[in-house]
């Protein structure tokens, strides 16, 4: 009896499938001596490979404080080996000019030493010789109403400069929705008032006839009619639109030396640019005279050295990239400083943010940046090839297959390049790497690469354009009243209008930059489930998600 008892409380308790003692000993497939067959041996799971990457694993991205690896530093070290040769075969040039360039007409033919000769009545002039017409060009009334009219815009400029942005950054929807009707209303104003003044006008309408004024008219109706077509299209984004550019003004607001130092980096590439044009200048004096026969008769002619066409594409080819290398420059030293207002605290200003980005974009990531300029170097010489080719209109399936790729290839390196440098500003990635970074983060996160809200650059050249515009009446009509210029008042207003719209245009670019920064930004902060700032995340919630990732809302949306 008591043997049964046992027996059922045994059978009663749960057997265990590891033995406390030994857990990792089975007591299924415990062996024994007696065993005749070993037991199988168990299999355990397969581990995951560490280099097979997981969607759902990345690296939690924010902005690198720390010191700064070195990026990219070929690329930095063909830059720097493209401006050491301009440099060293421009001082070259003009050790080695030949000052009898501009006294070609003053050589002969010297049949005895069948060389050119300097006839001895003629004496070497100075290779820079200036016109006295262009002094007197200074003395002219014309002359002197358009220098003072430059110099006084150029410094109405910069308070034009901060009331636009303090108005974008307080009434930005009062200020769009105003100037939104003279989208429309300023060019036509124009289109007629041109169009009636050249009527009444005998010498106007003399050089243009009725038929020219005509077409004219109608092709800048037809040009305000896309204008509205785009509005039309868009009315639904505009609202949204408003906000990304209040939010934008607002965080250029807290980064006002941003206005000093990207102007300075303007200035400083002139000033890289001046000794290069002297060098291209006197290379052209790098040659000999020398005689040329034509029908029997000889005659001197100039013949430059076989190097100087190769210095010329050298030099060219070098301020181009040194042109979009400071673009660049200047883009990441806008994203830097945005991005550390960006995670700073509340009410807490970053400390020498601007130096920062500095020290970073001509320190440990100038290599990148200069990968990033090469790029977009490239993807324009390759554009205006692709345009002159257009333009000689050469038959052929062969050469219109070719600008078909050739332009899928380009739109496809500016695809690769949006974005990039704002993130490896942020990161202080390489350039591959910032690149395949963004667009995972913004795959990772639902968001398009291609910046969906790219009407705000268009709304905000529209301002700029109203802006310029009503400044470029009053110039005309001061002018009008103190001056007796008469037509002439017209050139010099249209050209305080040209002055003024560069300077707003510069700071169009500067806030565009900034909207694209604050957009990668409100992205690291949607990745890493955190809100730095509210009241952007407020706004750019409401940005459509992209249409490649609206098939997997619903599994992310499950996972979650």
């Amino acid at each position: 009896m008591g043997s049964t008892e046992e027996e059922t409380s045994t059978a009663a308790k749960p057997i265990p499938l590891y033995d406390a003692a030994s857990p990792t000993e089975p007591l299924l497939f415990k062996p024994t001596a007696s065993s005749t067959y070993p037991s199988p041996p168990i299999e355990e799971p397969p581990q995951p490979d560490p280099s097979e990457s997981d969607p759902t694993q990345f690296i939690p991205i924010s902005f690198n404080y720390g010191p700064r690896p070195f990026k990219d530093l070929p690329f930095l070290f063909l830059f720097l080996l493209s401006v050491l040769c301009t440099f060293a075969f421009g001082i070259f040039s003009i050790f080695h000019r030949n000052d009898n360039y501009s006294d070609v007409s003053t050589f002969t033919y010297d049949s005895n030493s069948t060389s050119c000769v300097q006839d001895a009545s003629f004496s070497s002039n100075p290779i820079w010789v200036f016109e006295s017409s262009f002094f007197s060009l200074s003395s002219s009334n014309l002359w002197t109403y358009v220098v003072w009219t430059l110099v006084i815009t150029l410094v109405l400029s910069v308070p034009i400069c901060f009331l636009l942005l303090l108005l974008l950054k307080h009434y930005t929807k009062q200020i769009v929705y105003v100037l939104l009707p003279f989208f429309v209303i300023v060019p036509i104003f124009f289109d007629v008032y041109w169009f009636v003044a050249c009527t009444l006008s005998s010498s106007c309408s003399d050089t243009f006839p009725l038929a020219y004024r005509i077409l004219v008219l109608v092709f800048v109706l037809l040009g305000v009619g896309v204008i509205v077509w785009i509005i039309v299209a868009n009315w639904h984004r505009i609202e949204l639109t408003v906000r990304i550019i209040g939010v934008a003004s607002d965080a250029l607001s807290r980064n006002l030396g941003l206005f000093l130092v990207i102007p300075l980096l303007t200035v400083g590439l002139a000033v890289y640019y001046a000794p290069v044009v002297v060098f291209l200048v006197f290379s052209t004096f790098n040659g000999t005279i020398v005689a040329k026969e034509s029908n029997g008769e000889y005659t001197c002619v100039w013949k430059q050295d076989s190097w100087v066409p190769a210095y010329f594409t050298l030099a060219i080819l070098s301020m181009l990239w040194s042109l979009t290398t400071m673009v660049e420059a200047q883009v990441y030293v806008i994203s830097g400083t945005i991005a550390q207002w960006y995670f700073s605290k509340d009410g807490e200003n970053p400390h020498r943010s601007i130096r920062r980005s500095l020290r970073n974009a001509f320190g440990p990531s100038s290599g990148t940046v200069c990968l990033s300029g090469l790029l977009i170097c490239v993807v324009r010489v390759v554009r205006a090839a692709v345009d002159s080719a257009r333009e000689e209109d050469v038959p052929g399936i062969v050469n219109l297959v070719l600008r078909c790729c050739v332009n899928a290839l380009m739109s496809a390196i500016e695809f690769l390049n949006k974005f990039t440098i704002n993130f490896a500003a942020i990161t202080g990635e390489a350039y591959c790497t910032s690149a395949r970074m963004t667009y995972e983060l913004l795959r990772r996160n639902l968001l398009s690469a291609v910046f969906v809200e790219t009407i705000s650059t268009r709304l905000l050249a529209g301002v700029i354009f109203v802006f310029s515009a009503v400044y470029a009446i009053v110039v005309c009509a001061i002018l009008n009243g103190v001056s007796d210029l008469g037509d002439n008042a017209y050139i010099v207003a249209v050209l305080a209008w040209v002055l003024l719209i560069a300077v707003l245009g510069f700071f169009v670019h500067v806030l565009d930059n900034v909207i694209d920064t604050v957009y990668i930004c409100y992205a690291i902060d949607r990745d890493r489930g955190e809100v730095y700032k509210q009241e952007v995340h407020n706004v750019y919630v409401h940005l459509p998600i992209s249409r490649n990732s609206r098939s997997s809302l619903p599994s992310r949306t499950l996972g979650v």
